[in-house]
């Protein structure tokens, strides 16, 4: 197997800027922004120290997808990919929120719900609900988008109240959620899977809310099997899923929660290969295409070749 891309050092002509988040390097353009998804994978707001070969080429190339089948719904940032990890697209101004949509009771939702809480983002929740119930329609639960750290839940009165968005924007971005998702739910449905939950970011390029960062992921998204989802639930099954929530289970079973003084657990060869193929196994469920591996001996050099002469015939 390929090794996995932990991280590129690129210096590319007329960049402004850089930028390293949990799993992406960002260049920085005058009006445009390169980002290459690397394979780092974070859990529980922790990079986690080893990467994982080939899922930065499939978020990348899932995202790609669903941006150019969403563009009609809300304009995105995405101009080019150049090379299977990378995007180019428009220097948008993010948003400080990120928009996250649930048509289900699981992961963080479901564990505020078991203990106790009945309203997540300022969203009643209706009592008798079990892990992974339908709910009666979409909540929207957004979080704030920390630099550092982890993102914490946070209501609509709270983010109008605090002037974090205007509240013309933030009516705009409710009604781009929910469109979006229901088109994400009918593309899920034609594969056989439940769009479960999902966020989407949003940012502004000449005073215009754009679509940005990546959609429809494994990383921002969950999924269920359609078949067999109503007798697991009858019967108290946990549901078959496609998402990064096995990384967090396999996490959890071990110790670890990004909990002050937990040491995360040795990732050794063949959990970083097993993840890695549930990767390439969601790519191909999700999109109904087999995934071509990018089998290039130095993928680095790769990824810099293409993006320079991506920006060479751009200029």
């Amino acid at each position: 197997m390929t090794e996995g891309i932990k991280q590129t050092e690129f210096t590319f002509p007329n960049q402004v800027d850089f930028y390293r988040g949990k799993v992406r390097d960002i260049y920085f353009f005058e009006d445009q922004l390169v980002m290459v998804a690397s394979d780092r994978i974070s859990a529980f707001d922790v990079i986690l120290p080893e990467p994982i070969p080939y899922k930065g080429q499939v978020l990348n190339q899932i995202a790609s997808k669903f941006l150019k089948a969403t563009a009609d719904i809300v304009p995105n940032w995405i101009v080019a990919t150049p090379d299977p990890n990378v995007s180019v697209g428009l220097k948008c101004e993010p948003f400080a929120v990120e928009m996250v949509i649930r048509g289900y009771l699981a992961g963080h939702a479901w564990r505020e719900y078991r203990d106790g809480k009945r309203e997540v983002c300022g969203v009643a929740l209706p009592e008798g609900l079990r892990e992974n119930d339908k709910l009666p329609e979409p909540i929207i639960t957004p979080t704030t988008k920390a630099k550092e750290g982890h993102d914490e839940d946070i209501s609509r009165e709270e983010i109008l109240k605090q002037g974090i968005v205007s509240e013309k924007d933030y009516e705009q971005l409710e009604t781009y959620t929910r469109y979006l998702f229901e088109r994400g739910t009918e593309i899920a449905s034609e594969q056989g899977l439940i769009l479960v939950d999902t966020k989407y970011e949003f940012g502004k390029y000449n005073n215009e809310i754009y679509l940005i960062d990546e959609i429809h992921t494994p990383d921002s998204s969950r999924y269920f099997y359609k078949e067999g989802y109503e007798e697991r639930q009858e019967l108290g099954e946990k549901q078959k899923q496609l998402s990064k929530e096995f990384v967090r289970q396999w996490l959890i079973e071990n110790g670890f929660q990004g909990k002050y003084g937990q040491q995360i657990p040795e990732m050794t060869p063949d959990v970083v290969k097993s993840i890695s193929e549930r990767y390439i196994e969601l790519f191909e469920k999700v999109t109904g295409e087999k995934f071509m591996k990018d089998e290039t001996s130095n993928t680095s050099d790769r990824i810099y070749n293409n993006v320079q002469a991506y920006l060479e015939k751009e200029n």
